[in-house]
């Protein structure tokens, strides 16, 4: 059986412990055995012929012993005071989700297995147990043998896209996990192993963490002397320890896997393949909504308050359009899974802001600004439309011959650009960014200076045709900021701008502002 097999692989990896403690220990045990012969006369006696040679012995023993017991000591140490990660989650207490917390106690109890000690929310479209409980209020479980009940994290999207039934299907294989959890010889390997990867995560000298945002500090850095041998013996042997574990950690979680996925077979089976469905395209949808919709609002300072309410405007809209999911209108009329939430809002505004953090950092002003939906075109496409004007707006004014700088007009930028400008442009614009930006957000894409000007360029556009030609900022739930003049978004600008842009050929661009009415000479309101 599965679970068999992930036991054999736990008890393996728990030798691999104990041999590292008899390894640690063998040296003392025969230092104490020739210091004791060595005081009852039994081992090189004093007269006898070859006392010298014991003694000898006893020296070099009793040294490796202090060295090996100083190493020993230093390793676990560092493994005492390494704190394994903590996944950056949304708590959500028994009281604001009683029915959340009973469809989590039921399916517990259909499967026979610990109910799971807490349940938070995480920005993310996976849901998995968390061995190493957050800071949470533990609530009681079934009484049950071994290591406390682990916490169920389960990622926000799912909430607000699946219905209550394809949850509880999708939740099925990960709490029957828990039944892996309370096994004692399963938790203490994987106690052991954890603490293993978080001595080489946490240590001076470690990767840096998740985005370089706030929720991962940087790690320390590598510490010079005594100390630094220290600190680069121990990581050496976790490393080996680890190595030598590699193999059975894996198999282990693979078996215990296939356990629980075989276990929760009985429950909701067919529908479990609905909701796999499901979890694709809310993946798809919530990676859209953060890198289209989230990214430029976030590059702002401000965060929208409820990404998982628009994760399902995004779906509705990606369904609408390329009718990905087959018999959409039924499937809308059950219930959503956030109603088992007291206060769906409450938690979503949690989540986002959470997201904002662990998928961005701080913004440049050190606050964050929450944002309603209802104000993303005023607040994020306009003012970003804006902002960026501006700055090609100081580009162009410091590639200027010393006279005056000019006005912000579309007849000037398009002026530079058929003058073949635009490579000086392009440069201006990535310096600049490199002065007034920090280190890259996770979600960040790489840009070229090429990418920036036509960013710039698009922009210092769309602000003129809100400025002369009746324009207004919208929101597309997929592809964010957009233009839209006469209610009507507008979707035929990129080619004419990349022309501009790459080639210096600025007529189709003008053609498009001419039958646009967008007024050339008028300055851009920055």
């Amino acid at each position: 059986m599965a679970v068999d097999t992930a036991r054999a692989h736990a008890q393996a990896v728990l030798r691999v412990r104990g041999l590292a403690l008899a390894a640690a220990a063998l040296p003392a045990a025969v230092a104490a055995v020739l210091l004791a012969g060595r005081f009852t006369g039994r081992i090189g006696a004093p007269g006898s012929s070859d006392t010298a040679g014991w003694d000898a012995a006893r020296w070099v023993v009793c040294a490796l012993a202090a060295l090996t017991l100083l190493v020993a000591g230093l390793t676990a140490r560092a493994l005492r005071r390494a704190v394994p990660p903590q996944t950056p989650a949304v708590p959500v207490e028994r009281a604001a989700a009683p029915e959340l917390y009973r469809l989590i106690d039921e399916l517990a109890d259909r499967l026979d297995v610990p109910a799971p000690s807490a349940v938070a929310l995480t920005p993310d479209c996976d849901s998995w147990l968390e061995d190493v409980p957050p800071p949470l209020r533990p609530r009681p479980s079934r009484p049950h043998p071994g290591a406390p009940a682990p916490v169920l994290v389960i990622g926000s999207p799912f909430l607000w896209w699946m219905r209550s039934g394809e949850l509880r299907a999708l939740l099925a294989p990960v709490v029957a996990g828990t039944a892996a959890s309370a096994d004692p010889e399963i938790a203490a390997a994987r106690r052991f192993l954890r603490g293993l990867d978080a001595c080489l995560d946490s240590g001076p000298g470690a990767a840096p963490g998740l985005g370089g945002g706030t929720l991962a500090p940087p790690p320390a850095p590598p510490r010079r002397g005594p100390a630094g041998l220290a600190d680069r013996i121990a990581r050496r042997i976790t490393r080996r320890l680890l190595g030598a574990c590699r193999g059975h950690s894996a198999e282990l979680e693979r078996s215990v896997a296939s356990w629980a996925s075989e276990h929760a077979r009985t429950v909701d089976y067919g529908l479990r393949i609905a909701a796999q469905e499901q979890v694709g395209l809310a993946y798809a949808g919530w990676d859209r909504l953060l890198t289209r919709v989230a990214l430029p609002a976030w590059r702002l300072g401000r965060h929208p308050a409820h990404l998982n309410a628009g994760v399902v405007a995004a779906l509705t809209e990606l369904s609408r359009r390329d009718r990905l999911a087959d018999g959409y209108g039924t499937r809308l009329g059950d219930r959503p899974a956030c109603d088992l939430l007291e206060e769906p809002g409450a938690v979503d505004r949690a989540v986002s802001r959470l997201a904002a953090e662990l998928f961005f950092g701080r913004p440049a002003a050190g606050a964050w600004h929450e944002l309603e939906w209802t104000e993303y075109p005023a607040e994020v496409v306009d003012a970003g439309w804006r902002a960026r004007a501006a700055a090609l707006q100081c580009a162009l004014d410091r590639l200027a011959p010393q006279a005056r700088p000019g006005a912000p007009t579309l007849t000037r930028l398009l002026a530079r650009l058929a003058d073949g400008d635009g490579e000086q442009l392009a440069a201006a614009l990535a310096a600049q960014l490199a002065r007034t930006t920090t280190p890259a957000p996770l979600l960040e894409p790489d840009r070229t200076g090429r990418d920036l000007l036509v960013d710039h360029v698009t922009a210092m556009v769309c602000c003129a045709a809100v400025d002369t030609a009746g324009g207004a900022p919208g929101l597309d739930w997929l592809d964010g900021p957009v233009l839209l003049l006469g209610g009507v978004r507008r979707t035929d600008l990129a080619v004419p701008v990349a022309q501009a842009v790459e080639q210096g050929q600025d007529g189709p661009l003008r053609a498009w502002l001419d039958a646009a009415e967008v007024r050339l000479e008028k300055p851009v309101r920055l």
